[in-house]
């Protein structure tokens, strides 16, 4: 029985020291890990827009609804929002430049869990570049990657769907 409890005790001194390392490391890190992923969400908003010298975020109750990107002068150039839709393993989101008259510039995806090899295709750029140049109205029309239909249409709907709702908030305005 005196065992038993002291095997308990051992237990717990390991899980209560695990658990202050855990949180003594999220702690150290944790300013590192937002300021890496404002980074590369800055890159990604120069990546899909790179005729803009600025980003202003537009929001709504604190939530960012897409970015308004603006040349050296002020001048919009365009919009940038993320997409996102439901692929075959999971969530696509999807980073889209587009021009103020509703031509998509560029997207990137920014996270997905698809099926490497197969569903993972729509990161490559080889995708990607399948919307540039492309009016929201001709997406639906865009060729999908063989073997990976559902990841492909995953990225179609959620970007025109996004894009369609951004150029009626950007007519209201």
């Amino acid at each position: 029985m005196k065992e038993m409890v002291r095997y308990g005790l051992i237990l717990a001194f390991i899980c209560v020291l695990a658990s202050s390392l855990l949180a003594l490391v999220n702690t150290a890190t944790k300013d590192r890990i937002i300021m890496q992923a404002r980074a590369e969400e800055e890159s990604s908003l120069k990546e899909v827009l790179p005729q803009a010298a600025d980003f202003k975020p537009v929001t709504s109750q604190e939530e960012v609804l897409y970015y308004k990107g603006v040349d050296t002068s002020g001048k919009l150039v365009g919009v940038v929002f993320k997409a996102s839709g439901k692929g075959y393993a999971g969530n696509v989101d999807t980073m889209v430049g587009m021009t103020p008259d509703g031509v998509i510039a560029a997207i990137k995806v920014i996270a997905h869990s698809e099926t490497p090899g197969l569903g993972s295709r729509i990161a490559e750029k080889e995708f990607s570049s399948r919307f540039s140049g492309k009016p929201v109205a001709e997406i639906s029309g865009i060729q999908a990657i063989t073997g990976a239909t559902i990841s492909s249409r995953a990225v179609m709907a959620s970007v025109e769907s996004k894009a369609r709702q951004i150029k009626g908030l950007l007519g209201n305005e």
